[in-house]
């Protein structure tokens, strides 16, 4: 498989200069499904962050991204390195005085798409992946959360990424609707789009399964196996 990240012995800093991360090892292939798990400011969403550049890596002994050395890697390749991946946010950030539609034709306009005919047939194709076809005029008020949500899904599904990053996609959703957008999430990785997110939602490692990270105390713990021949009550922070 195509290694797609490759941490080895990484410290990621906060803005202020305090540790986030220390010493982590983490390694995500094309098509892979992983988990990042632990308590709120354990370091899940700093690694991510790094990841997709928004925080910088202060010291490693390797730290890859799509083969960019992000030790060396000067800012003006950072918008390169984003436009292979598509990141998902909480609280969604869709452009709430835009329809869905105007809202997806932003991002492919903005990451250099011109032909009308193109873009709405890119927008059609997405919408169709994610269930959402027929709220394509619709804005964001409009529809739920769990509706919201596959429209950031599709956004990040516009440029035919490499590499998924989604940070708590299911934190303010209900357990039904958090399971249909983990099973979506699954069913893209299956596609060969690796998948990397944070949840605080244990009962979704149980049905989804995938490669399962567990950040505490600054540090960073491949847990998979431990994990998955454990009880549900022993696995707790």
């Amino acid at each position: 498989m195509n290694m797609l990240v490759s941490f080895k012995n990484v410290n990621i800093h906060h803005n202020d200069g305090e540790l986030a991360i220390s010493g982590a090892n983490f390694h995500v292939e094309e098509g892979q499904f992983v988990y990042l798990i632990g308590r709120v400011g354990s370091g899940k969403s700093s690694l991510l962050k790094a990841i997709y550049q928004e925080m910088d890596i202060e010291k490693a002994d390797e730290a890859t991204v799509f083969g960019y050395d992000l030790m060396t890697m000067r800012r003006k390749h950072v918008p390169d390195l984003r436009r292979k991946m598509g990141i998902i946010f909480q609280d969604f950030q869709l452009l709430s005085d835009r329809s869905v539609y105007q809202n997806l034709r932003f991002v492919l306009k903005a990451t250099g798409w011109k032909d009308k005919s193109d873009i709405e047939q890119r927008i059609d194709e997405v919408l169709k992946h994610v269930g959402m076809s027929d709220k394509k005029d619709r804005l964001p008020h409009e529809l739920s959360g769990g509706e919201q949500q596959r429209i950031a899904i599709a956004r990040a599904l516009l440029n035919s990424p490499q590499l998924i990053v989604a940070d708590e996609p299911t934190a303010s959703l209900d357990s039904e609707t958090a399971e249909n957008i983990i099973n979506l999430l699954r069913e893209i990785s299956l596609t060969g789009t690796a998948v990397i997110l944070t949840t605080h939602d244990r009962t979704l490692l149980n049905k989804y399964p995938g490669i399962v990270y567990h950040c505490s105390e600054k540090g960073l713990e491949e847990v998979t196996d431990r994990y998955n021949q454990m009880p549900q009550e022993e696995t707790k922070d």
